[in-house]
């Protein structure tokens, strides 16, 4: 099948041909690409999303053809998990646990060490102590049905990181000290010295002067020896060194008690007697004087199967041999990384076995295997290969503990290595076997369900996908069909909603998305699992194709009339019936044409699922005046006529407007015999310089604000696009002001400056919080975009630049504002405020001068309406409003009307204002009323005109004679 790309084009290819007005049925089907030949198994490599009839590479290959049932489901064999007969039982690692299961198998093997323990009983049913919990753990390595279990009880009780890597030689003691510790508390004597019969050794630091030869003995006990092994090939050697003769002389002199002074000396160990487990610590992991860190020797030692240490114990000639039973391996190079395992000799049948964590592996024969390239740690090529062993011994580099039992406890009753478990445990064993068996049967049960569940899909898919290639047809999502071939997905209702057009159709973009199915799989499909809407035939939308046929037609015809428009527009027109362009326009029409089409366009397309012609926000923050501008528009005055400046505009034919109003059906439109407008003309006879200025910087100002003026497209609090962080923040006054200059800017003055420190406290901190702004305190603000800030900072002056801010953090939005909010000034204007409400304080009220009955309001308010272009313009004069912290006595209402005190005539509701000592309350006078102001005598500059004057209130109203006169 041909790519999407091409699949696109040529079902739009017949518009070149084809009218908007000509379109037929089959135009449409070739739009929907209906008749584009379905595609056949084998054929494609993967679905081809741009054919709605290409069925294949969908999912469906798993349901044709024989099918294994194990591709119904995902769940392990159960008995995969399940202990053979005769095998040992692995350890779950927790993360980096693995140092504590090799110490656990081992231990666990050391039949005396876990008989001895089974004799404390559990007090509760539940293990809770470390011992309880050790125990349980034996019992489960020993009868559980599971092939691994989890030491987390264990793990968690003795309070260890899972995720760290401990030093196992420090585990290795702390834990039998711990062990020991807790066991001497037991009553039963047997379990008070388990830990000392099993694992601990005496031997003493000897002193022997040299002067006199006096020798001091230190008594010690030990539980395991640590040897070191730099420089050393053997474990003989390792001994030996461990107990050879120290010289202690210069600074190291030592102190005797005979002697009373320091003198040379020699100190050696003496081992008394040994355990019936002897633990050799390989000393591998040696601190580098030169890193400051731990670093790993991987020097290859030798080491018997069978040691003899009678020559090493001191007053002892006869034999006293040991066993190896246990070789614990450290894998890795380094001393703060790698894993560790245990190769363990059965106690039963003297046969060893690896245990890796949940692995277990059996040794062929009955021999220790340690040469296999597993156990070996990754090594440079300057090291050396590891030596030959003699018969009877092994050698390694890696590990770094040895397990020898005495061998007269190998030697022993051969009953001994039978160790039963007993009831209180193997209670606890019994219900965590009753456990597993019941998610075993439960995982089979899974599997069951699954595998019936999966054949009874694929028969259903088998008989439906038959049924899906289509003559009668409806369209379904394609993603819905994979999803329904998909077993592991839930099958959901059938959702068209996003595929719908402005029309409520099909959208010709979403047939790629979609696959033309046959009406009696349809019928089938919606109705086992619902949803719509449903979309056959008559859905395939004829004005969505007719208006993309029509964008498209003109988008190819765009090259061809531009150059016979610009071939007709060398000469003149001939004739008296030619059209008014802007010569701005005529020059850039060929760009205006493509952006408007390129809209278009994009209205065609689909946007998100959205009806009724609703389409995507497009956000502008910038607004220049090319960007905002159409055809025609530059020959458009200020009053929306023809503009009087003849030099920007250019007379052209009717054959050429014809072709134009083709791409800007909705441009202005004036012929040869159109006046310029009126008003304009008006205005330039009066040649006000000033005026014209205004217009200019007006004109300058809107178009470079266009979007501030017309209250497009303005940022919101709530709202931001995600490529703006940052807002601007100036007076509304400000911008109330600016508009009605740019409205009528020869009737008012120009805004020159910005005034954002009204919006400031007296520190110049911020007024208003992002929370108050949201709920009510932006009526006092306008926000601004960052493009318009800088023209508004190039033209006015501005005393302060207030911004507020948005950056991320997480899944979170934090706002703030610079200059920051001033807390202290805020609390005193949120209680100003509360107060105001309470004491009429800042509360305008209006006075009215009234002459001669007549009254014409000025400024009331905007509920209070004026009629005539004369009350309209004054109207729009700033309101004088006087400082509430001032008192508003005489001068102010004398100011403001020019009529002394003792011409004050004052009235509400037709009552009289005479007491000079009243509040607010008390005449009745609330926020917002309406005092009239009658004067004795009217002034002559003033006699015409009737005014209103807003006055703030201080908290205390307005007394005194200043204000009401006489």
């Amino acid at each position: 099948m041909a790519p999407r790309v091409h699949l696109d084009k040529a079902a739009w290819r017949w518009v070149e041909s084809v009218r908007p007005e000509d379109i037929q049925r089959e135009h449409i089907e070739i739009a929907y690409r209906i008749c584009v030949p379905a595609c056949k198994r084998g054929a494609c490599r993967r679905n081809c999303k741009g054919n709605p009839n290409c069925l294949v590479g969908i999912g469906e290959h798993a349901w044709l053809g024989e099918i294994d049932e194990n591709t119904f489901h995902n769940i392990d064999d159960p008995n995969s998990e399940r202990r053979d007969k005769n095998t040992f039982v692995g350890l779950t690692n927790l993360g980096a646990t693995c140092y504590v299961n090799t110490f656990l198998q081992v231990w666990f093997h050391n039949l005396e060490l876990r008989r001895t323990l089974y004799l404390s009983p559990i007090v509760n049913y539940e293990p809770r102590s470390i011992c309880e919990h050790l125990q349980y753990l034996f019992a489960l390595l020993q009868n559980s049905n599971r092939r691994y279990i989890d030491p987390s009880g264990l793990v968690k009780a003795l309070g260890l990181d899972t995720g760290q890597q401990q030093d196992a030689q420090e585990f290795s003691k702390l834990f039998l000290s711990l062990l020991e510790d807790t066991l001497s508390k037991q009553k039963n004597p047997n379990l008070q010295n388990v830990i000392q019969q099993q694992f601990c050794g005496q031997m003493s630091y000897v002193t022997v002067c040299n002067q006199c030869g006096r020798a001091s003995p230190l008594p010690s006990r030990f539980y395991e020896l640590e040897l070191n092994i730099q420089g050393h090939k053997n474990l003989t050697e390792c001994v030996t060194e461990f107990l050879k003769d120290e010289k202690l002389d210069g600074d190291n002199r030592y102190f005797c008690e005979s002697c009373q002074s320091k003198q040379n000396a020699t100190r050696r160990i003496k081992l008394h007697s040994l355990p019936r487990t002897l633990n050799l610590q390989l000393m591998r992991f040696v601190f580098d004087r030169q890193t400051g860190h731990k670093k790993k020797l991987n020097t290859f030692i030798s080491f018997p199967e069978q040691l003899n240490m009678g020559p090493f114990l001191e007053g002892k000639d006869e034999p006293c041999v040991y066993e190896l039973s246990a070789v614990l391996i450290h894998r890795g190079v380094s001393a703060y990384s790698g894993h560790y395992i245990a190769h363990v000799r059965d106690a039963r049948t003297s046969d060893w076995y690896k245990f890796n964590d949940e692995e277990i592996e059996k040794m062929e024969g009955k021999k220790l295997q340690l040469g296999i390239e597993e156990d070996i740690a990754e090594t440079v090529k300057s090291q050396t290969r590891k030596p030959k062993c003699s018969k009877g011994y092994h050698c390694s580099r890696n590990a770094y503990m040895l397990v020898y039992k005495c061998q007269r406890d190998e030697d022993a009753d051969p009953m001994d290595t039978n160790v039963e478990v007993p009831g209180f445990l193997e209670r606890l064993v019994e219900r965590d076997n009753r456990k597993f068996e019941e998610w075993c049967l439960e995982m089979a049960d899974m599997r069951k369900q699954s595998v019936d569940k999966g054949k009874a899909k694929h028969e259903e898919v088998k008989e439906l996908y038959e049924l899906l290639p289509a003559d009668d047809y409806e369209f379904v999502p394609l993603e819905w069909l994979k999803k329904w071939l998909d077993d592991s997905t839930v099958t959901k209702e059938i959702d068209n909603s996003n595929f719908l057009c402005s029309h409520g159709k099909l959208h010709p973009d979403k047939v790629g998305e979609a696959k033309r199915i046959s009406l009696r799989a349809a019928e089938i499909l919606f109705e086992r699992y619902g949803g719509g809407p449903r979309l056959d035939g008559s859905a395939l939308c004829e004005e969505c194709v007719g208006q993309r046929c029509r964008v498209l037609r003109l988008k190819n015809q765009l090259a061809e009339d531009y150059k016979e428009v610009t071939n007709l527009i060398k000469g003149p027109p001939k004739s008296e019936s030619g059209f008014w362009v802007g010569k701005s326009s005529l020059r850039s029409w060929r760009q205006l044409a493509l952006e408007q089409l390129e809209e278009d366009e994009e209205e065609t397309k689909h946007s998100n699922g959205k009806t009724n012609g609703e389409g995507p926000e497009i956000s502008n923050q910038g607004g220049g005046e090319e960007e905002m501008k159409t055809f025609n528009e530059d020959i458009l005055c200020w009053h929306g006529g023809l503009s009087i400046l003849e030099s920007e505009r250019r007379l052209v034919t009717e054959e050429v407007w014809s072709k134009l109003r083709v791409y800007f059906p909705k441009a202005p439109q004036f012929n040869q015999l159109q006046e310029p407008c009126q008003q304009c003309l008006r205005l330039e006879r009066e040649g006000k310089e000033n005026e014209a200025l205004n217009r200019m910087m007006a004109s300058e100002q809107k178009s470079s604000l266009i979007n501030l003026f017309q209250e497009k497209n303005r940022p919101t609090l709530t709202k931001w696009p995600e490529e703006t962080d940052i807002l601007y923040i100036v007076p509304l006054f400000f911008v109330e002001e600016w508009r009605k200059f740019i409205r009528r800017p020869a009737k008012t003055t120009p805004v020159s400056s910005v005034g954002n420190s009204l919006l400031l406290c007296p520190h110049g901190g911020f007024m208003f919080t992002y929370d108050s702004m949201l709920k009510g305190d932006a009526q006092h603000i306008a926000l601004l975009w960052p493009s318009e800030w800088d023209v508004i900072s190039r033209h006015f002056l501005v005393d302060q630049p207030i911004s507020i801010c948005r950056i991320s953090e997480g899944l979170s939005l934090i706002m703030f504002v610079y200059p920051e909010l001033c807390r202290e000034c805020r609390e005193g204007f949120i209680f100003q405020q509360q107060r105001d409400m309470r004491e009429y304080a800042q509360a305008t009220v209006y006075v009215r001068k009234v002459t001669d009955d007549k009254r014409i309001m000025k400024d009331a308010g905007p509920e209070m309406n004026v009629s005539g272009s004369d009350a309209e313009d004054e109207r729009e004069e700033p309101v004088a409003k006087v400082d509430g912290e001032r008192d508003p006595d005489f001068s102010q209402i004398m100011h403001a009307f020019s009529v002394a005190p003792f011409d004050q005539n004052l009235s509400i509701d037709g009552r009289c204002l005479t007491d000079d000592s009243a509040t607010l309350g008390s005449l009745g006078v609330i926020p917002e009323s309406v005092i009239c102001l009658k004067a004795d005598e009217p002034i002559a500059d003033y006699a015409a005109m009737d005014d209103v004057y807003q006055v703030c209130m201080p908290e205390e109203g307005f007394k005194g004679t200043g204000l009401l006169g006489h």
